[in-house]
């Protein structure tokens, strides 16, 4: 377990507050997790962005009506701090019985609450269902390699040793796979979700990372450091001209969390997947 996370409002009881609380934002550090896989804050090998999904955003008007809407916060990958899901969530709900002048003033509220805790500027888009409904859902780009034979005995931590190259072959190719899964460190519960690797460089054996993959499968970490632990074992055993690694998870507590971590800046759009 992360050790700030042991004082963060996760698997515990906690009351519902539903007024304006900023102080329930739970921010925890990034270096104790970097550090595990080898890398500081000034040495990070990669950019990126953490995107955030609530579907249970809402507020009041002057009028005392409410408004719901979907609200989208991109954290950046450098910055020092997560925030904790659950407190993430928390701090969602107290805004249900507080009125905001406009969607502007809480937009606004949202960044400067948001920036201090992860402690970088947060972008957020508060958008309309209407907006949502429109865009559908979205496939994910290049080969599913779910359907490949592989065998898999241990799940109980990543195994970047099944991972194969063909260095005599260089090529540029993007696969996913809808079978990545890990576990909360906090609470055990499971985080389901799919990924992508886009890169140019040396051949992946594409069974080799699906194997590799379902090694996660029993492994406890949050989110970002699952996808940065795949990213960094890519990078060492290809030592591509460019990678990206991305994940969209499936939603809990109306929130869902997508990292995104590439050898240059990330432009993507986020949309959800049939799961989210």
């Amino acid at each position: 377990m992360h050790p700030a996370a042991e004082h963060s409002p996760l698997g515990k009881a906690s009351e519902y507050i539903a007024t304006y609380t900023p102080s329930l934002l739970f921010p925890i550090p990034r270096t104790a997790k970097w550090a595990e896989l080898g890398v500081t804050a000034q040495t990070l090998p990669w950019q990126g962005v953490d995107y955030w999904n609530c579907f249970e955003l809402s507020w009041l008007l002057p009028s005392g009506k409410p408004v719901v809407a979907i609200g989208e916060f991109a954290i950046p990958a450098d910055s020092p701090n997560i925030i904790e899901s659950k407190s993430f969530k928390l701090y969602l709900n107290s805004l249900n019985q507080t009125p905001f002048e406009s969607r502007q003033a809480l937009q606004d509220c949202l960044v400067k609450d948001l920036s201090a805790a992860a402690g970088r500027p947060v972008a957020v888009r508060i958008r309309s269902l209407a907006e949502v409904e429109v865009q559908g859902i979205a496939p994910l780009p290049g080969r599913c390699i779910d359907e490949l034979d592989v065998s898999v005995s241990n799940y109980e931590r990543p195994q970047p040793e099944l991972l194969r190259r063909d260095a005599t072959r260089v090529i540029e190719e993007t696969l996913h796979s809808h079978l990545l899964k890990s576990n909360c460190p906090v609470t055990g519960q499971p985080d389901w979700g799919s990924v992508v690797v886009q890169y140019r460089g040396a051949a992946l054996d594409p069974a080799s990372l699906l194997a590799y993959l379902v090694s996660f499968r029993q492994h406890a970490d949050f989110h970002e450091q699952c996808v940065e632990r795949i990213y960094l074992d890519l990078k060492r055993l290809l030592d591509p001209e460019h990678l990206t690694v991305y994940a969209r998870y499936v939603r809990r507590g109306g929130l869902d969390i997508n990292p995104y971590r590439s050898t240059g800046s990330v432009d993507a759009e986020n949309r959800r997947l049939v799961r989210q």
